[in-house]
């Protein structure tokens, strides 16, 4: 994948090396994340349900970070990635005479971070709060991406940061609040759906970056995309966990599925193939 010397919005709030925040109200224990997106790990479908109308935990300290371009070459790969989604949702919500409006920000922290939705932690993946519209990222998931999942190369990362702005898009389309009527677990619920939906925009996004773009993928970086969404499968990550798959407590999907609606998209190169609550294959 090329990126380098691609457009930087500075659409960056940089927390890093700020501490760790501080909670108000209680401890760390005491806490729940509202977020939807939480790309891995098991999120409590219920606090994200909660988040969307509104409803968070106690408030945790919040903190400002420096706010711009990034010159680190891990920052000026989210910059790039987050402005190229810019570049590529703009002219889609325009030809159906809406207006695109970005992310509050993509936010670069360390271990924790105080969020719209309550306490972020590194532990929990990358996300995205519908209560402040920003994206959370904490870099040394990059990490965990390649040797807990064998996500490896960089177009899996620009699939991890395009599926969380997936959820933006979402909350500002109202998917966000059609999932709550569906459901929070299983696997036909509204978090699956929600989920699938943002890896299609996601494929919606690959297609189109080359085109608005300096950004170059190549087969092989879909190659890379299409592991990357296997490895977060629900059935894949209950296996490895637990050495056995309960479809009643999905919350993002199959390997299959995860990988095919990510296909859907980039295939179709429009959102109107992506609309997983109009569907009853899964």
């Amino acid at each position: 994948m090329e990126w380098e010397g691609g457009r930087q919005s500075g659409n960056i709030e940089d927390r890093r090396g700020l501490g760790p925040v501080a909670a108000a109200g209680g401890g760390i224990g005491a806490l729940v994340l509202a977020a939807v997106g939480y790309f891995v790990f098991g999120v409590d479908p219920q606090a994200t349900l909660n988040a969307v109308e509104g409803a968070q935990g106690p408030a945790a300290q919040q903190q400002e970070g420096r706010r711009g371009s990034v010159q680190d070459q891990g920052g000026r790969f989210v910059d790039v990635i987050e402005t190229s989604n810019t570049d590529v949702w703009g002219p889609i919500f325009a030809r159906s005479g809406g207006k695109y409006v970005p992310p509050t920000s993509v936010v670069l922290y360390d271990d924790q971070t105080g969020t719209g939705c309550g306490l972020g932690q590194s532990a929990m993946g990358p996300f995205y709060c519908p209560a402040d519209r920003k994206v959370y990222l904490d870099l040394s998931f990059w990490n965990e991406l390649e040797s807990r999942f064998g996500a490896r190369g960089e177009f899996a990362r620009a699939y991890v940061i395009s599926h969380e702005i997936g959820h933006h898009i979402q909350n500002q389309l109202g998917a966000t609040r059609q999932a709550q009527r569906l459901g929070r677990q299983g696997a036909e619920s509204g978090s699956v759906r929600l989920e699938l939906q943002a890896d299609c925009y996601a494929g919606v996004w690959a297609r189109h970056a080359p085109e608005v773009s300096s950004i170059r993928i190549t087969r092989a970086d879909i190659e890379d995309g299409l592991g990357a969404a296997a490895a977060v499968g629900d059935d894949a990550i209950q296996s490895r966990a637990q050495g056995r798959v309960m479809p009643d407590s999905f919350t993002h999907g199959t390997s299959e599925q995860r990988m095919r609606w990510f296909g859907k998209g980039y295939d179709a190169g429009k959102p109107a193939a992506c609309d997983t609550f109009a569907t009853d294959e899964l």
